[in-house]
């Protein structure tokens, strides 16, 4: 038996663009004790499980994270049992505007998987251009910070928060549960020293929330937590993607962004899937209608709500006769935020729109060269559920913060599809034209 334990960095990510920083490890949609042990067997030193709570309500978040702790605590009893001792460290992944539910989350994994010694708010995601500098989050907006609670993001009628200074955010999501003053953290002098010793007199859950600028600032607090965690100490942490690539510590992708053409099938267009309407969203679409020949198909959201029949029947014609002139197609949600009187009633219209998404993804034409899909609930759908997908290997980032996965050979319908996991909010004007001509070109 061998009693050293391997380390495996575990994310449950709350929507699949987590992974838009690293590559070759695995995406898991499901999370039975089977899946799980393959994955915890992989030779990746990371995977996700993604959970897709960030577009669920608090009480379905809190159980689809305790499903999936309970069942880790059963895969990693197996594989112990087995002569494998694997130390997890596991990182409740989330969105670098803020958005999602903490503390539920936090709370749920430390109730199955702890004790833990402390948790951390690490947010810092530098591909999207965000940072924490003196316990205060970030933006960068043509290249000047401006504090998340100044953006659009604040303003999420599920999500929103009044602070972008981490302690007072802690307060406010916590209910006072978790005071400002009880929040410990380090700051950019701190990261960029030795924190040794404050690692190990960190105990009973304490939270802690770390300021980084640049990737070597989360490399350097990584290397320091990773010593700590192999000396007994246990810590849970709830960050973007960029503390992810400090843990992994991957090498360069095997595949330049530049030949993931290569992986377009038979020189067919593709599809966009723009489920995200983001203001971000909405101006790469501007930006991909005015300067390719895509052909634009709306999925009007109040003919759903009146007669969601004949909007599928319509974009079933256009979508076929577009691909049999082999032109590539988007299809996009209109653009507003529908205002409801309850987050449950939003919520609900979200499910709506998710199941007619997913419809959509099963009947696309089974010759498409490509898939790009645009948000993060939209994307975990199309994986999980229009391609049901058990696993998905990421083959790497066509761009910073875009991941491309490849549909197994054996898929019914759309075996070796490339898909791009894009998020809503990543990317200037140009960035969905340029993923898109890339493909197209092909």
């Amino acid at each position: 038996m061998n009693n050293a334990p391997l380390t495996k960095i575990i994310a449950i990510d709350d929507d699949p663009t987590g992974s838009q920083t690293v590559h070759s490890c695995l995406l898991l949609t499901r999370w039975d004790v089977a899946t799980l042990l393959e994955a915890l067997h992989d030779d990746a030193p990371l995977f996700f499980v993604l959970s897709n709570t960030r577009g669920m309500d608090a009480a379905s978040a809190a159980s689809v994270t305790r499903e999936i702790c309970v069942n880790l605590r059963e895969a990693l009893a197996q594989a112990a049992d087995a002569g494998v001792m694997i130390q997890p460290v596991v990182v409740s992944r989330s969105d670098s505007t803020l958005r999602g539910h903490y503390p539920v989350e936090t709370d749920v994994i430390a109730a199955e998987l702890g004790p833990f010694d402390a948790h951390f708010l690490v947010p810092a995601f530098f591909e999207g251009g965000r940072i924490t500098r003196d316990g205060t989050h970030y933006l960068l907006v043509d290249g000047e910070p401006v504090p998340v609670h100044d953006t659009e993001f604040a303003k999420d009628s599920v999500f929103g928060f009044s602070t972008a200074f981490l302690p007072d955010y802690v307060a406010e999501k916590t209910g006072g549960r978790i005071p400002a003053s009880a929040v410990q953290r380090f700051s950019l002098h701190d990261v960029r020293g030795d924190i040794g010793g404050r690692l190990q007199a960190l105990h009973d859950n304490v939270c802690c929330v770390v300021d980084a600028e640049q990737q070597s600032d989360l490399d350097q607090f990584a290397q320091q937590v990773l010593a700590a965690a192999q000396t007994g100490k246990r810590f849970l942490f709830r960050s973007a993607a960029s503390l992810l690539t400090a843990f992994a510590a991957l090498p360069p992708q095997p595949v330049a962004p530049a030949a993931m053409a290569q992986f377009v099938r038979n020189g067919k267009a593709g599809v966009v899937l723009m489920g995200s309407h983001v203001g971000k969203s909405t101006l790469q679409l501007q930006y991909l209608l005015a300067h390719t020949d895509v052909l634009p198909l709306h999925i009007d959201l109040e003919q759903l709500v009146a007669d969601e029949a004949a909007l599928f029947a319509d974009l079933q014609a256009q979508l076929q006769a577009a691909n049999q002139q082999n032109r590539g197609v988007v299809l996009y949600t209109s653009r507003a935020e529908k205002q409801f009187a309850s987050k449950a009633e939003r919520l609900a219209f979200g499910d709506q729109v998710a199941a007619f998404l997913v419809r959509l993804v099963q009947h696309l034409p089974a010759d498409i060269g490509f898939l790009i899909s645009k948000g993060g609930i939209t994307s975990n759908d199309t994986l999980s559920k229009g391609l049901a997908l058990r696993t998905a290997r990421v083959l790497g980032q066509i761009r910073a913060g875009c991941s491309v996965v490849i549909c197994p050979d054996d898929h019914p319908r759309f075996p070796t599809l490339p898909v791009v996991i894009f998020p809503g909010n990543v990317g200037g004007d140009e960035a969905l034209a340029e993923v898109y001509g890339l493909l197209s070109a092909a």
